[in-house]
């Protein structure tokens, strides 16, 4: 299954996160508080509010420490930018753990694919200033990050890996298995943004941005799925 490889880092960074320092660091240990900082600040305003002298006086240090371990705001937010993109990526893999695996497997592939895009917008919905942070684009010239390519995240390798299940499973054909990650995963992150942080949060009512989340996951998984 896809998810056994991601699982092994959702691990490491679940360990990692227990064992990170909130409040209090040891030598060394400074780095590890400012990502905290930095990744709450983006949780609540965005990638905007990732500013690095906020992180400081937040983890108690001066400027001089902090510009010791980041030496801009444009370095922390490219780190602050990955642990956003991985914890979109344990959402999705949460939420497709959670389908039974028993029962006939294009019916199981398809409730793990109806799972992960309504993941993908909840996650969006619940943690805004995250799922912005994620895609955000760093200004650095030397940026390390902005050369990956976009597929090279745990979170399409999950959607890659679902869509590889439902050609196995005989719900997708096999001509149509080329493109269709990125067809997807368009039609979901493009809602998620307009329910986040688009017009269709700001001005729907909740019971309607809940009928159109409905209806743009069903559409999708329909077009995934038809036969002709």
């Amino acid at each position: 299954m896809f998810v056994n490889g991601v699982n092994i880092r959702h691990d490491e960074r679940v360990s990692a996160r227990q064992t990170a320092p909130r409040t209090r660091y040891h030598h060394g240990d400074l780095r590890n508080a400012m990502m905290e900082a930095g990744v709450e600040l983006a949780r609540t305003g965005g990638p905007e509010a990732v500013v690095l002298r906020e992180v400081a006086r937040r983890v108690g240090v001066s400027a001089t420490a902090a510009y010791r371990h980041f030496s801009d705001a444009e370095e922390l937010l490219e780190e602050v930018k990955h642990t956003a993109l991985a914890e979109l990526a344990d959402a999705l893999i949460t939420a497709v753990a959670a389908v039974p695996a028993d029962g006939d497997p294009p019916d199981v592939v398809v409730a793990r694919l109806r799972a992960a895009a309504n993941a993908y917008i909840d996650f969006a919905v619940r943690n805004a200033g995250l799922f912005l942070t994620a895609y955000c684009r760093t200004a650095s010239p030397d940026s390390k990050y902005e050369g990956e390519p976009f597929a090279d995240t745990d979170a399409f390798r999950a959607l890659s890996g679902l869509l590889d299940q439902a050609v196995e499973a005989g719900c997708i054909s096999p001509e149509w298995r080329a493109g269709a990650d990125i067809a997807s995963w368009s039609m979901v992150h493009g809602f998620a943004t307009l329910l986040a942080d688009g017009p269709v949060g700001r001005h729907l009512s909740a019971e309607a941005q809940a009928f159109a989340q409905e209806r743009t996951v069903e559409l999708l998984l329909r077009g995934l799925t038809a036969s002709e």
